[in-house]
């Protein structure tokens, strides 16, 4: 042990001294500083294991000397070195932080080595408790109570120099699909990753921590500008993007990135944070993987989100969800051949809801699995109960999954059991998945859709056309159809260069022995030129809008007649 004594008594000293050598098993090296001032420069450029302090000095008294010794080395076990008349003063420096106290004239060299020895054992425990209630336990980062202790701290210094904050908020993007498809220890190891490259990108100066889940947010005081900002937030992108390796499989990370500034973005930790969560939404909707800067206009789309997140969670209980259906006919003969379902809210105040506004917020809040299974449940229910009529026989329903339904690794299951339940013929029913949702993981995407084939479903890519699937991997997959993208559709009669996309898309449909569905058609003449290309099914608007089952049941009824 090196010690350090704070003593003025050249007696007091010497005896502590004497006390040392006489206990050989105690290998203690005592350094001796008669004055706290000298004691204090001491400890600013060496090392020791604890300190024996005397409350009497020429140059401070009483629980000053603890204080400022505290200060200087704020790890330092203490132990309060005092006279038998000062003992109610050494009881409260124990109070106010140090560790232990000696009398004089009431320790022999066993004492004094035993208190010098539990007081390093109690200030080690002392440390790793502060520790544990300030960081997190996963990836050592600051939690989220230390992240607002630096945030307050960094705001005060940046008022003092007038300069810029920038907070920096941090989603990652289908976190929860390599966490439901490999497990919690493979994204443990993901966000411990994630925490140790944020880390070893960024200045001391600033605070990477950990909010909760996938959520980590950068505290980055005394920047210049906002294109210094932006440089770190790309540098953060490119950090996460050399791929990690899981159980043997690659995978890429990437991040949605909101970010906001002091002090034009507010004031306080509390309005910085609801700004750059804000921002990193619209991040998110951009299509992910991008940063974005809060701008006043997204705090109303904030409040906005907050309201809806809370109705959310209430929604399905409270049965405010519904399915409108849209027919599916044959290109040739216009027959309906099936319908999609889809999905809308009937919120209290803010009436009918389309998907586009809550079902990315169902994915974030990871409430997207229980309401699909809501959706397939009530749709395979109701086209069992058309099949049973003559105006529906043989109808196929179609289902769309998100890519989180799609990374569930009870998906199987779940269709089975509802198959089951509701009698609906597997044939009849055709799972649509987002072209996007087929990207990253291919050997789990291929035993997924191998899976979901064995059941006799239907496969179907969704939107096909935008998301940069992979023609190699797509080949090898059990698709039964591919619906082309509306973006498409949309000038097919007008646009040559849309013309060829689109003819592109039905010959590798057809190539792969697959449907061609064409989606969005809206006229007359978008239908007959998807039709000279040999498309073999439409839906949109021209052939009928989505509607409620009773509406559709009457129009079943009116084509079977």
């Amino acid at each position: 042990m090196r010690v350090l004594l704070v003593e003025d008594s050249a007696a007091d000293a010497r005896l502590v001294l004497e006390m040392t050598r006489e206990d050989p098993a105690s290998s203690v090296e005592l350094v001796h500083a008669t004055r706290l001032t000298d004691a204090l420069r001491r400890l600013s450029f060496e090392t020791f294991d604890a300190a024996l302090l005397d409350l009497s000095l020429p140059d401070a008294r009483g629980l000053e000397v603890v204080k400022r010794v505290q200060e200087t080395a704020t790890d330092l076990p203490i132990v309060v070195f005092s006279g038998q008349q000062d003992e109610a003063q050494a009881l409260e420096s124990v109070r106010s932080g140090a560790q232990d106290y000696l009398l004089k004239g009431r320790t022999d060299a066993m004492l004094l080595t035993r208190a010098l020895r539990y007081a390093i054992e109690r200030k080690r425990a002392e440390l790793q408790i502060q520790h544990l209630a300030y960081h997190d336990g996963l990836t050592g980062l600051p939690n989220r109570r230390l992240f607002f202790d630096r945030l307050h701290q960094g705001l005060a210094r940046t008022r003092r120099q007038k300069n810029l904050l920038a907070l920096l908020f941090l989603d990652l993007d289908n976190f929860k699909v390599i966490n439901d498809s490999l497990g919690h220890l493979a994204g443990d190891q993901l966000l411990q990753e994630v925490a140790s490259r944020l880390s070893s990108h960024l200045r001391d100066s600033d605070t990477v921590a950990r909010l909760g889940g996938d959520e980590f947010a950068i505290i980055m005081p005394e920047m210049a500008n906002v294109e210094d900002v932006i440089r770190v937030a790309t540098k953060v992108q490119w950090a996460l993007e050399p791929p990690l390796y899981l159980y043997g499989q690659s995978h890429h990370l990437t991040a949605s990135i909101g970010i906001s500034l002091y002090p034009n973005d507010g004031g306080t930790p509390e309005a910085l944070l609801r700004c750059a969560d804000a921002a990193m939404f619209q991040a998110k909707r951009r299509g992910r993987h991008v940063y974005h800067l809060y701008s006043a206009a997204l705090g109303h789309e904030s409040s906005d989100r907050l309201s809806l997140c809370n109705g959310l969670r209430r929604a399905l209980d409270a049965d405010q969800f519904l399915l409108h259906y849209q027919p599916r006919v044959d290109a040739r003969t216009g027959r309906i051949l099936g319908v999609e379902a889809l999905l809308r809210w009937r919120h209290p105040t803010c009436g009918l809801l389309p998907p586009s506004r809550f079902v990315p917020l169902a994915e974030e809040m990871g409430l997207i699995v229980p309401i699909g299974q809501w959706v397939l449940n009530t749709a395979c229910t109701q086209a069992e109960l058309w099949n049973r009529s003559a105006a529906g026989c043989h109808l196929r329903m179609s289902v769309n999954l998100s890519g989180r339904e799609f990374g569930n690794k009870n998906l199987g299951k779940t269709v089975e059991t509802t198959l089951k339940s509701t009698g609906f013929p597997p044939s009849r029913l055709e799972l649509e998945l987002p072209e996007r949702g087929l990207m990253g993981d291919e050997q789990r995407t291929a035993s997924s859709l191998r899976e979901l084939s064995s059941l006799g479903v239907r496969l179907s890519v969704d939107d096909f056309g935008i998301g940069q699937s992979s023609l190699r991997l797509l080949k090898q997959l059990p698709i039964d159809a591919l619906k082309i993208d509306q973006s498409f559709v949309r000038d097919v009669a007008t646009d040559p260069y849309n013309t060829a996309i689109v003819r592109g898309i039905i010959g590798i449909a057809h190539g792969m022995g697959a449907t061609a569905v064409a989606e969005g058609v809206e006229t007359p003449e978008q239908a007959a030129g998807l039709m000279g290309q040999d498309c073999d099914e439409l839906q949109g608007f021209y052939f009928g809008m989505p509607q409620p089952a009773q509406a559709l049941t009457a129009l079943l009824e009116e084509a079977a007649d």
